[in-house]
Parts: C-alpha cells; structure tokens; sequence
C-alpha cells in the first residue's frame, strides 16, 4: 500500500460505546503499524456514518480508498448495505470526489475465516481459563 492509498475502516455502530472505542483503537493500531491514513464510519447509531467518513479524507493527497469492514463475516450489512451507501458497480469499485478530483473506493471482504483469528480467539479462550 502506498502513502497515496487510505483506508475507511467500517464499524456497525452501537447505542454502547464499547464499538465506537474498539473501531477507533484499531484504525489507530493500522495507522501507527502501517504508516497509512485510516479513517472511520459507521452503518447505523455511531457517527460518523459513511458518506462523512469519506469526506474526513478531505485535505489529504489519497487517490484510493479501501473501505474495509471490521466484520468477522458477510452479512445484510456488507452485502447490501455497504455497496449501496458507497455505489459500488460489480467490480466492488466506486468513485467519488474528493478535493476536486476522483479518487477510486475498493471495497475489502470483512475479516473472515482466518489462522489469525483463531489465534486470537484461542487466547481468549485461555484468558478465561486462567480467570
């Protein structure tokens, strides 16, 4: 990923700030590790929702934006809605306008079925155990 490229990580939204906090504190970890902007939006109840967050991009010298659920699996949310709010054709790409110029949105699979997840949900496991 280039110094041009941003990431929109995309949060559910909650009436409980738990989900807020923990989609802040993560697009906070992809930015410090990967040295990449990221900005957040949320699909219902948290602000900001998803056409601000891709005004936040404003001001920044992005040409690509990856919109990225923060979502373990497929769902109405990132079938339909998502797609939807960001215009995707059938290529899961967009373009919208930002200072002026278009700037392309690629939309990301949420996190899915992974070896690293299982890792992290195994350590959970263990956290308890040693409770």
């Amino acid at each position: 990923m280039n110094e041009k490229t941003g990431i929109l990580l995309l949060g559910h939204g909650s009436t409980r700030p738990h989900n807020k906090e923990l989609v802040e504190n993560v697009a906070k970890m992809i930015a410090e590790q990967n040295n990449v902007i990221v900005q957040i939006a949320f699909l219902n109840m948290d602000k900001p929702d998803l056409k601000d967050g891709l005004e936040s991009f404003k001001g920044t010298d992005i040409d690509k934006i990856v919109a990225l659920p923060l979502f373990l699996a497929h769902g109405v949310h990132t079938l339909e809605d998502i797609p939807k709010e960001l215009n995707l054709d059938d290529d899961k790409k967009a373009v919208v306008t930002i200072n002026g110029k278009n700037v392309e949105v690629l939309y990301a699979e949420p996190l899915g079925a992974d070896p690293r997840i299982a890792e992290i949900a195994y350590s959970r496991a263990e956290e308890a155990l040693a409770r």
